[in-house]
């Protein structure tokens, strides 16, 4: 990527939905965005909450608010057809605390769905828990109350719960919601040193991030991770007339791709079919050869089993796409 601009985005409104909407900035390939987030509750690093001013607003509608997310950011370049890659410089947590729970009508392990009682029993009450941040040895502490295990302590491995564009077919989705523009996937993927491809399918791409992560497990099985705040930095480049279909991912290790729906069955074969694609495609493996290598050598991890759309994350290791 060429060296370009620095941004530094201090956002005047946070979104709850990914679509083309009034660009904060407006930013060429190989420039690069710098912002602070706030948490999934919308607290910022001093623990401040969102003023109503700050907050996505509507006329005709309300929206969930969960996920604030900054943006969105316009690529001048970025036409539909093209390819935005977006490399994940730096995810620096800025706040000692991060809290995660479970609540009703939401998680991996309830059959309810926000606002509505599916099932005879009664929702899973709503519990709060707090973890202690170390950020000098990059470790989490929770201190629990019940347990004959009284501390546990874990590394930290911070990444962006969302980051997408604008939706294809001009659609608007909620910011808690996975697809392929990206959005809320959850998947740890999403780090320091990773490059995030995605599909332009607006004119201008419009880029969204935001909902910091400081760990989570496979799954987000709760539906909530250890939820905190960080400044991001973000390197931008518009690929010109290269055409995927759904987020795509590389770091020093593997080449990964994405897939996000219903059942987790279909995430699985989505994500899959991309990875071999790009096999084909971007290093010149016949198909079935590329399904042969992909059934033997590949692994996948579950970002999400919680929000609307599952997320899978289908990895080929980069050694093997050595001559």
């Amino acid at each position: 990527m060429s060296d370009g601009n620095i941004h530094q985005l201090t956002p005047s409104v946070y979104y709850y939905t990914f679509g083309p909407y009034e660009p904060a900035v407006v930013a060429r390939s190989g420039d690069t965005v710098v912002a602070e987030t706030r948490d999934a509750e919308g607290y910022d690093k001093n623990m401040d909450m969102l003023t109503e001013a700050q907050k996505q607003r509507s006329d005709i509608t309300s929206f969930r608010e969960a996920n604030p997310l900054v943006g969105p950011v316009y690529l001048e370049e970025a036409e539909p057809g093209d390819t935005l890659a977006v490399k994940i410089q730096q995810i620096k947590l800025n706040r000692d605390s991060a809290w995660s729970k479970h609540r009703a009508h939401f998680g991996g392990m309830t059959g309810e769905v926000p606002g509505k009682r599916l099932f005879l029993n009664e929702p899973l009450p709503e519990k709060r828990f707090h973890w202690q941040l170390d950020r000098s040895r990059n470790t989490g502490t929770w201190e629990l109350t019940k347990s004959r295990i009284k501390r546990i302590e874990i590394p930290l491995h911070p990444f962006l719960g969302c980051i997408g564009v604008a939706p294809r077919f001009g659609r608007v989705e909620m910011s808690i919601t996975p697809g392929e523009y990206g959005g809320n996937m959850d998947c740890i993927e999403t780090r320091e040193g990773t490059t995030v491809l995605f599909p332009v399918w607006v004119r201008g791409a419009y880029l969204f991030f935001g909902d910091v992560h400081a760990a989570q497990g496979d799954g987000e099985i709760c539906g909530v991770a250890l939820e905190t705040t960080a400044e991001v930095t973000l390197k931008l480049e518009v690929i010109k007339d290269s055409r995927i279909e759904w987020p795509r991912l590389e770091d020093e290790t593997h080449i990964m791709a994405t897939g996000s729906g219903r059942p987790l069955m279909d995430c699985v074969r989505i994500a899959q079919v991309e990875l071999i694609n790009w096999l084909v495609d971007g290093y010149g493996f016949d198909k079935w050869e590329a399904f042969q290598a992909v059934s033997q050598v590949g692994t996948m991890r579950i970002g999400n089993v919680v929000d609307p759309n599952y997320t899978v994350v289908a990895k080929f290791p980069k050694r093997y796409l050595v001559a």
